[in-house]
């Protein structure tokens, strides 16, 4: 199977307030050392999955799930202008159910979901408010399945 990194996919420069690495992989200065040593190990993941969200995301939030043994990996990434984006890459090398819901930190708003059966990653799912949003990240064998690979629930920072 051929993850999306191997397709070399190359992430536009984010905001002037983002800091971009020598890797090209541009991080937000909220990005905590858990995320900025998954970017530093595979920068070329963190660009893939930031292509997807569009031009101008820089990565807020990456972690390995459910630990080291990774079948995914959750990626938020903000802009500019405040929206959040968040992809689920599945790394277990096979078809999983995966569920993928961000949602804005304000009542009243939907959240967007993206969920199916998908061999690369689900997403990317978007708000254009993206403060404290809270994502959800759900893989299992099957959607039928009663036990979870992960289950995972998170907001993208920066939080209060």
């Amino acid at each position: 199977m051929t993850s999306i990194a191997a397709f070399g996919l190359v992430v536009p420069q984010a905001s002037a307030v983002a800091t971009p690495k020598a890797s090209g992989v541009t991080l937000l200065p909220e990005a905590k050392s858990e995320t900025r040593a998954i970017a530093a190990a595979d920068p070329q993941a963190v660009q893939a999955m930031a292509s997807l969200c569009g031009s101008g995301y820089a990565l807020t939030y990456a972690e390995r799930l459910p630990d080291a043994t990774r079948f995914g990996t959750l990626f938020t990434y903000k802009n500019a202008a405040g929206a959040s984006c968040a992809v689920f890459d599945n790394n277990s090398g096979f078809t999983k159910y995966m569920k993928l819901k961000l949602c804005e930190n304000s009542h009243g708003q939907p959240c967007v979901t993206d969920e199916g059966n998908f061999s690369q990653y689900a997403g990317p799912v978007r708000v254009k408010s993206g403060f404290c949003a809270t994502v959800t990240a759900i893989m299992k064998d099957s959607k039928s399945s009663h036990a979870a690979l992960i289950d995972r629930v998170t907001t993208v920072p920066p939080c209060d």
